[in-house]
């Protein structure tokens, strides 16, 4: 244990996970709101490496749900709009 007097805690990474939970992927966000929970928890107990090392993983959790939610969106737009997939929604298609 370490003497946190003086000391800032690291980034938790808290609303970042719910943020991308919500709106890009459930799952990695899930695993950055459970990493996220733990900094400030660890932090008060005097685990200032435990904390560390919580935030890193919540950061990195919440970085690749963002990156495979937005990839997804991405899918989405060229699946439906750019190879026409959905031609039959926007007056073209068979009649």
């Amino acid at each position: 244990m370490q003497n946190t007097v003086g000391q800032q805690p690291p980034k938790t990474w808290l609303v970042e996970s719910i943020l991308v939970t919500i709106f890009c992927c459930l799952p990695l966000g899930i695993v950055g709101i459970v990493n996220a929970s733990g900094v400030e928890s660890k932090f008060r107990a005097g685990d200032v490496d435990g904390a560390k090392r919580a935030s890193e993983q919540a950061g990195k959790w919440t970085k690749i749900g963002f990156f495979v939610g937005i990839g997804a969106y991405a899918l989405y737009i060229l699946f439906f709009v750019v190879l026409g997939v959905g031609a039959g929604m926007m007056g073209g298609g068979f009649e």
